[in-house]
C-alpha cells in the first residue's frame, strides 16, 4: 500500500517539475536526446522527465548592444574612433540557438570589419558628413549576414565618430573661422541693407519735400487766380450796379416828368460842384441866365473863390 502511494506522489511531483510555461515574447528550444526535438512557443508546456530538456531560452524582444568604440582608417590616412550601436531581434530561436556560438561576440567583429570596409573607401570629410549613408549600408550588409543565424538587424547607428586631437583641433579653429567669415558677411550685408534703405527713405523724403512744394506753389496760385476772378468779378458787379442805378435814375426822371427848371436846378447844382475851389471860369447856358436867383448863387460861387 505504502509503495503505491510513494510511487504516486513520484509520479505527481515529477509532472509538476516538468511543466514549464512559456512567457510572452519568448521561446524555449527543446533537445531530446541531445538532438533538437521542437520550439515551444507561449503557453503551459510539459516535457518528458530524463529524456526532455530545454536546450535555450530565447528572448524575441528587440535588443540593443551598444559595441565600444573601433579603430577605423579613412581613404585619406586618417585614424579615427568609431562606436556603434546594433538593434537586432531574433526571428528563428532555432538558428539563433545552432546556428553561431556567441551570437553578440560574432555580431560585434562582423560590424568592427564591415565598418573598418566602409569607411576606407570615404575620406575624412565625407565620413563626418554621410553618417546616413554609413548607417544604411551598415545595416544592410549585417542583416544579410546574420540571417543565417535567425538574426534580424532593424538598425545601426554611429554613436560618435572620433578624429584624432590635431584634426579636432584644426576642425575647430576652421569652424571658428568660417564663423567669423559667415559674421563678417552678415555684417556687411546688413549694413549694405541699411545704407540701401538710407538712400531710398532720403530720395522719398525728398520726392515727397518736391511734391509738397510743387502742391504749395499750385494752391498758391490758385489762390491768386481765384483772387484776382474775384476781384475782378467785384469791379464787375460794381459797374454793373452803377450803370443799374444810372438807368434806374433815368427811369424815374422819365417817369416822373421833370420840368425845365427842375432840369435847371439840378444843372446849378452841378455846376457849384464843379466849381468848387478848382475852376475861375465858368460857362453857363442860355437857359440858365434868364434865372435871377441862379445869377445870385453864381455870384456868390465866384465870389468864395476869390
Amino acid at each position: 500500500m505504502w509503495f503505491f502511494i510513494i510511487v504516486f506522489v513520484l509520479v505527481i511531483a515529477g509532472i509538476i517539475t516538468n511543466i514549464r510555461v512559456v512567457p510572452q515574447a519568448a521561446a524555449f528550444v527543446i533537445e531530446r536526446l541531445g538532438a533538437y526535438r521542437t520550439t515551444w512557443d507561449v503557453g503551459l508546456h510539459v516535457k518528458v522527465p530524463f529524456i526532455d530538456r530545454v536546450a535555450n531560452r530565447v528572448s524575441l524582444k528587440e535588443q540593443v548592444v551598444d559595441f565600444p568604440p573601433q579603430p577605423v582608417i579613412t581613404k585619406d590616412n586618417v585614424t579615427m574612433q568609431i562606436d556603434t550601436v546594433v538593434y537586432f531581434s531574433i526571428t528563428d530561436p532555432k538558428l539563433y540557438t545552432y546556428g553561431v556560438n556567441n551570437p553578440l561576440m560574432a555580431i560585434e567583429n562582423l560590424t568592427a570589419t564591415t565598418l573598418r570596409n566602409i569607411i576606407g573607401d570615404l575620406e575624412l570629410d565625407e565620413t563626418l558628413t554621410s553618417r546616413d549613408i554609413i548607417n544604411t549600408k551598415l545595416r544592410s550588409i549585417l542583416d544579410e549576414a546574420t540571417d543565417p543565424w535567425g538574426i534580424r538587424i532593424s538598425r545601426v547607428e554611429l554613436k560618435n565618430i572620433m578624429p584624432p586631437v590635431e584634426i579636432q583641433d584644426a576642425m575647430e579653429k576652421q569652424m571658428k573661422a568660417e564663423r567669423e567669415r559667415r559674421e563678417k558677411i552678415l555684417k556687411a550685408e546688413g549694413e549694405k541693407t541699411s545704407a540701401v534703405l538710407m538712400a531710398q527713405g532720403n530720395k522719398e523724403a525728398a520726392i515727397l519735400n518736391a511734391e509738397a512744394e510743387k502742391e504749395a506753389a499750385i494752391l498758391r496760385a490758385e489762390a491768386k487766380k481765384e483772387s484776382a476772378i474775384r476781384e475782378a468779378e467785384g469791379e464787375a458787379q460794381a459797374i454793373l450796379k452803377v450803370q443799374e442805378a444810372t438807368a434806374e435814375g433815368l427811369k424815374m426822371l422819365r417817369n416822373a416828368e421833370v420840368d425845365d427848371k427842375v432840369v435847371s436846378l439840378k444843372s446849378l447844382e452841378t455846376f457849384a460842384k464843379v466849381a468848387d475851389g478848382k475852376s475861375t471860369k465858368i460857362i453857363i447856358p442860355s437857359e440858365i441866365q434868364n434865372m435871377a436867383g441862379l445869377i445870385s448863387s453864381l455870384k456868390e460861387v465866384v465870389d468864395d473863390e476869390d
